[in-house]
């Protein structure tokens, strides 16, 4: 699993546009191969930074089978617009995950993760390689 980051910064301006504009162009991200799922958080000190957070299967299914696709002409179309500077997109693999379970019953317990196995493995290629 790839996780996608761009931090967006919007137009002041145009915020209200682009969050209108960003649910139309949900469902097209959303129905490209790969996909796994997306986040739009606004920033609480900046309020037109927005962190746009997307998962998807492998990096190809974002840079070459949504990036190269008619559909990414689309949401280029929907939202580009709005960009100022254009941002910043990178890619990272899940290294560490944990989480905090049973909040409903107000009682917080951490759950501690694991390491992502594939991450030791990968780390022992660029080592062997260097």
């Amino acid at each position: 699993m790839i996780l996608e980051v761009a931090i967006l910064e919007v137009i002041p301006q145009q915020t209200l546009s682009f969050e209108k504009d960003f649910e139309k162009a949900s469902a097209i991200i959303s129905s490209m191969k790969g996909y796994h799922g997306h986040q739009l958080q606004r920033c609480l000190e900046v309020s037109n930074r927005y962190l746009l957070l997307v998962n998807w299967e492998e990096l190809t299914d974002h840079t070459i089978g949504f990036r190269q696709s008619a559909a990414y002409l689309d949401w280029k179309a929907l939202l580009h617009q709005y960009y100022d500077p254009f941002p910043t997109v990178e890619h990272y693999e899940m290294v560490y995950s944990g989480s905090i379970t049973n909040l409903s019953s107000g009682s917080a317990n951490f759950n501690p993760g694991s390491l992502n196995e594939q991450s030791d493995d990968a780390e022992q290629s660029r080592s062997a390689a260097v």
